[in-house]
């Protein structure tokens, strides 16, 4: 006696849409390509194309919009650990996504590479997960009693650090066909961002730099001669105002 399951499930209809373009795009060209050429293949009309995706570009990246959702609901629910390893591991999901598939994930990068356009539209999807790493840095530092001045700053070079730090692993991996340990490639770049960013004891760096001290002599006697000599040690780098300014304490003109 056998089990009648029933008839197999579809798949979403987004992701039919999405298989019909890409096969087109790797057989004839993604500029060959035509939203007829794609309906035809899938057996919708024009209309079920346009409702998933606003252009042919945006069939090549099918995936990124969950992804996007997907990161940001991970930050959303992100507790009080460091919020530079917060973004790193945010980032591992969209390096998930891509080793999801190896062989797609492969051809898509060789199909970016040749088409302008797709590398523009990349850039454009690159862009949109550096904002929402930058968004909750920011957030995060906000909240915090000695939140730093330059808060926004520090978000948006964090984050590119961490995005850029992610693809170059990823498009290591990619180079190679898929070949070997992504997450290895990965993790070791953006192990780099964790240690110029985060403290040696894991918590995150939320304090700007601060101007270098400048260290004086002991005070001169209230009043100097004119033969007297002021002897004065400032640390490299100390701003010019500030040693002025000690020089004209120590001479009581200030």
């Amino acid at each position: 006696m056998t089990e009648d399951r029933g008839p197999a499930k579809k798949p979403p209809m987004r992701d039919v849409l999405a298989e019909a373009a890409f096969g087109l795009f790797m057989e004839r060209g993604f500029e060959r390509t035509t939203v007829d050429d794609i309906v035809a293949r899938a057996g919708v009309g024009r209309r079920s194309f346009f409702r998933y995706f606003p252009s042919k570009e945006d069939a090549v990246f099918p995936d990124h919009e969950r992804c996007l959702a997907d990161m940001t609901a991970f930050l959303a629910d992100a507790g009080d650990d460091d919020p530079v390893a917060t973004v790193c591991d945010a980032a591992r999901l969209v390096l998930r996504m891509y080793a999801e598939n190896p062989e797609f994930s492969v051809q898509r990068y060789r199909l970016t590479r040749e088409v302008p356009g797709l590398r523009t539209y990349e850039l454009s999807v690159v862009r949109r997960y550096e904002r929402t790493l930058a968004g909750y840095l920011e957030r995060r530092w906000a909240e915090a009693p000695d939140a730093p001045s330059d808060a926004a700053l520090r978000a948006e070079v964090i984050a590119a650090s961490v995005v850029a730090a992610h693809n170059n692993g990823l498009r290591s991996w990619l180079r190679s066909g898929g070949e070997g340990d992504a997450g290895a490639e990965v993790d070791r770049a953006l192990e780099l961002v964790r240690a110029v960013w985060s403290e040696a004891d894991g918590r995150p760096v939320t304090r700007a730099p601060q101007p270098a001290p400048v260290a004086t002599a002991p005070a001169p006697p209230a009043s100097v001669g004119e033969d007297e000599v002021i002897v004065m040690v400032a640390r490299k780098g100390a701003p010019m105002w500030r040693v002025v300014q000690h020089i004209e304490s120590a001479l009581g003109t200030a």
